[in-house]
Formats: C-alpha cells, sequence, structure tokens
C-alpha cells in the first residue's frame, strides 16, 4: 500500500487536477536547503528566492548595504545609544517634501530647553522698588480710614447744634448711673448762667476758639512738673469731655479732650455751647443737668434759681459727686465716702469769689453770648422744666429727704 501512488481518499492535499501533467511523486516536498521566505540563512544573506522576490505594491523595497545585508528601517522612537553611530539620519520619505510651516511632534530627547526667564531690569537709581508697594497701600488704608473717621467725627459734632444727645459718654461711665432733662437756655435764671461762665471760664464770650495756648501749655507744664492745674479747663474743653470721653484723669486724656474740643469750638457757637454746658454736667452722684440741680436741691425750676441757690449749684461743678439732698432741700455734705469736705470747699469758694463777678459784670457775659432778655419772660413750652421730673421725685422719695 505504501508503493502505491496517493489517491483522493488518502490525502487530499496531494491531490491534483486531471488536465495537470503528471509529475513526479516527490514534487511538492518541502526543500530544507533553502531557507523559509523572508528569513536569512547562516550567513545572514537573503534566501534566492526573497531576492527575486517581488514587492508588494503597498511595502517598501528592500534595501542592502554594500556588503549585500539588508538595511533595516531606523527607530526614532527612542534616543540612539551612546557611541553608536548605527542610528543616522533617516532617509527621505517618497513623495512631495513635507509642509515646513506644519508642526512636527518632536521627540522628547530633541525637545530644546527653555530658556531662562530674563531678569527684571534695574530701577534707575532714586526710584523705589516694588518691595515698598505693600507699605504704601498699607499707608493709603490708614489714611483713609482716618479720614473717614474725621469726616464722621465732624457730622456728630455738627449735629450738636441743634440735637440733645439722649445720653453721653460721661454718664454712661457712672456706674450708679444718670438722671438728666434738657431745657433750652431761655428758661434758665439768667444769674445761673452768669454765675457759670464767672466760675468756669470769664473769656468765653470773648475768646476766639476753646483756649489760648500759653494757657495749655503752662498747664501741661504744670502737670509734668507735679503741681496744681494754675487754670482749669474751659467750658468747651468740659463740653468736650462731657459728651465723648470718660472721667479718667490722665494726660492722654487730656490731650484727646485739647483736640476735639478745637473742632467743637470751631462747628459750635457760644450760645450753643453754653446750653450744652449747663445741660450736661454733673451735680451730684448720679444728678446731671441743672434741670435736674434745681429739682433735686431747692424744689424750683432753673428759671426761678436765686442768686445763692445758683451759686451754691455751680460751685458743686469741681467735685460734684460728694454731696446729696439735706432733708427738706438744700444740700448735704456728710456722705458714706467721707470726702463731703472737698464738695463743700468747692461750694465755699464759689461763694466768695462768684458774687464779686456778679456785682461787677451783672449779666452782660450772658447777652454777650447771645442770651438776651430774661428766663420769666420766655413763653411757657413743654420742654422749659416747669415741673419736677419724674426720676427726680422718685429719687427724692428712695433717699426720705422729701
Amino acid at each position: 500500500m505504501a508503493s502505491d501512488p496517493p489517491g483522493s481518499r488518502t490525502t487530499r492535499w496531494l491531490r491534483r487536477r486531471p488536465d495537470d501533467p503528471q509529475r513526479p511523486p516527490d514534487a511538492r516536498r518541502p526543500r530544507f536547503d533553502l531557507p523559509p521566505p523572508g528569513r536569512q540563512n547562516r550567513y545572514g544573506n537573503p534566501a534566492e528566492d526573497d531576492r527575486r522576490r517581488e514587492p508588494y505594491p503597498y511595502e517598501e523595497p528592500e534595501r542592502y548595504d554594500e556588503y549585500g545585508r539588508p538595511v533595516r528601517d531606523r527607530r526614532f522612537d527612542r534616543p540612539p545609544p551612546a557611541g553608536n553611530d548605527w542610528y543616522d539620519a533617516p532617509p527621505p520619505a517618497a513623495g512631495p517634501p513635507p509642509r515646513q510651516d506644519r508642526h512636527r511632534r518632536r521627540p522628547y530627547w530633541e525637545t530644546p530647553e527653555r530658556p531662562a526667564p530674563p531678569a527684571p531690569p534695574e530701577p534707575p537709581p532714586g526710584r523705589r522698588t516694588r518691595t515698598g508697594r505693600p507699605r504704601r497701600r498699607l499707608f493709603r488704608r490708614v489714611v483713609r480710614v482716618l479720614a473717614v473717621l474725621a469726616v464722621v467725627q465732624a457730622l456728630v459734632v455738627l449735629s450738636l447744634r441743634w440735637v440733645d444727645p439722649p445720653t453721653t459718654a460721661f454718664m454712661l461711665s457712672n456706674p450708679d448711673g444718670a438722671i438728666q432733662q434738657s431745657v433750652p437756655v431761655e428758661h434758665v435764671s439768667r444769674t445761673f448762667l452768669a454765675a457759670v461762665i464767672a466760675h468756669e471760664d470769664s473769656a468765653l464770650p470773648y475768646r476766639s476758639g476753646a483756649f489760648e495756648w500759653d494757657a495749655l501749655w503752662g498747664r501741661a507744664q504744670a502737670h509734668l512738673a507735679g503741681e496744681d492745674d494754675p487754670s482749669g479747663s474751659t467750658i468747651p474743653q468740659q463740653v468736650t469731655k462731657n459728651l465723648f470721653l470718660n472721667q479718667e484723669l490722665s494726660a492722654v486724656r487730656k490731650g484727646v479732650e485739647a483736640l476735639l474740643s478745637v473742632e467743637v469750638a470751631a462747628l459750635i457757637d457760644d450760645r450753643r455751647m453754653l446750653e450744652l454746658y449747663v445741660n450736661y454736667a454733673q451735680f451730684g452722684r448720679t444728678i446731671y443737668g441743672v434741670c435736674a440741680a434745681s429739682w433735686y436741691y431747692f424744689d424750683v425750676a432753673p428759671r426761678d434759681l436765686s442768686r445763692a441757690q445758683a451759686v451754691k449749684i455751680v460751685g458743686l461743678l469741681p467735685s460734684p459727686g460728694h454731696v446729696q439732698r439735706a432733708p427738706g432741700g438744700g444740700m448735704d455734705f456728710e456722705v458714706d465716702d467721707g470726702l463731703g469736705w472737698l464738695s463743700r470747699s468747692h461750694m465755699l469758694n464759689a461763694e466768695a469769689r462768684v458774687p464779686r463777678h456778679l456785682d461787677r459784670l451783672g449779666t452782660q457775659p450772658v447777652e454777650d453770648v447771645g442770651i438776651t432778655g430774661s428766663a420769666s419772660d420766655q413763653e411757657p413750652s413743654g420742654d422749659d422744666c416747669s415741673t419736677r421730673p419724674q426720676e427726680i421725685a422718685d429719687l427724692i422719695a428712695s433717699e426720705g429727704t422729701g
């Protein structure tokens, strides 16, 4: 059976067509003396069949060097090894040359290093650098804040020409509370107003500004030397203290008081200045203003104060916190803190000095301020303090000095 030629039943791949010429049985036997197509022999040369094989239309024809070795395609997706010249420039591609303006993506090893940014030019001599800009911004912000505060302060001071504040910083700093009621200055006794000017600031109607600079310098030197105040604060300075400051006795508070009083005196006239002073000055431990003081001590309205009563009330201004109402009316200096002698001494000093000024000038300083006529000539109004305030009545009842 082995000697019979292969037929259709034995091997399908050895079948031949009927019209094929007769070929020996071993015509399709594979040859082992030649390498398979597309491979190299033991010497690295391509096989003879590969040399004669025609390239496909879409394949690049094989290229060989001068020694007959095939030239492999170069690898451009990785950098060439050092010291090896096998990777040379790629061969020119077939077809039209590439466009020069078309962007070609370079491999990472061909990417040029970015140059360092140029150094900023040096500023000319005498000119500030950028390091000074934050300081200038901070300085500008501070200036703007101070300007806003100055404008707000000016508007508040200017409003005092027409508005009576419901309370003050000086009243709020009193831990015992405050009783105060405003009254128009036209409804206040002219003798009381003249006594206030004579005792506190006799130059008020005739001075331009809040104070004299020479007097302020003398007070500062006396304070630094530890001596007594030679002149005391003027009425504009005391109004500033009563409205915006507290009871602290320090050089800083005195300096702020002097600066603010300049603005207050510039925006408020003398008549309104005197009205603010007599309505917000302290005349007792919790008593503020002439309306509360006249009813608390003497059971009379401010327009009905006598000369002696006016002088006694004015004498309480330097130290008003050490006096109380006497039973039935009047002043009692026997207080719990034991400092009633201080208030009594100031009252006696006023009784010795103020009447002489009243005898010499009368009520002329009041007219020079801008307040004319008498309090009794004024028409009654709802804010003339002609009746005792309820808070004063409650205080007298609680003390049992009615």
